[in-house]
């Protein structure tokens, strides 16, 4: 009997080992799910994070440019507002000019030169020169040919009459001049 009771007390451990690692399992299985959820919430958590800073981010850059245009927008208008400024001078003459019906040919012919002076140093003053004499070379780069002659007493591509002087800020072409050419 001795030897049943040994084998029962056998199955009965086993029984015992087999709950015990089910219970083992189960444990490890539940910490496994834990540590599984655990980390789905720490990258959910780290996620919302990250999409925030972007949209500060994003928002940050918006307001940025949304200023940069302002700022733009303001130079623009406050360099054109300086520009008149500068111009009004020029047209108080003309103004008075033309209000002087009292004066001779001479007179206003004085008056013209004076303004046309006044308005050439205020081109200088803004750095803008002009070009396209007769003699010079012709350059299709800065001048515009709208006629040409051949005609021995010019060197070729030279210009022979200027129609309109072009004009030029720095580097910049504001205007061609429009020019006849010779022997091009």
């Amino acid at each position: 009997m001795k030897d049943k009771d040994n084998k029962k007390a056998k199955e009965n451990e086993n029984i015992e080992d087999v709950k015990e690692e089910k219970e083992v399992k189960s444990g490890e299985k539940a910490s496994e799910e834990a540590k599984e959820v655990s980390e789905t919430d720490k990258l959910k958590a780290e996620l919302a994070e990250k999409e925030d800073k972007f949209l500060r981010l994003y928002a940050e850059y918006d307001n940025f440019r949304k200023r940069s245009q302002k700022e733009k927008s303001d130079i623009y208008e406050s360099s054109k507002a300086d520009i008149i400024k500068e111009l009004l001078p020029v047209l108080d003459n003309f103004d008075r000019a033309a209000a002087n019906a009292e004066a001779d040919f001479e007179g206003y012919r004085k008056g013209i030169e004076i303004i046309f002076s006044q308005f050439l140093q205020f081109l200088e003053k803004f750095g803008v020169e002009s070009y396209g004499e007769k003699g010079d070379k012709f350059d299709p780069n800065i001048h515009s040919a709208v006629m040409v002659i051949e005609d021995e007493n010019f060197g070729e591509n030279e210009i022979a009459e200027v129609f309109s002087k072009g004009y030029r800020l720095g580097d910049k072409i504001i205007r061609e001049a429009v020019v006849k050419v010779a022997n091009s």
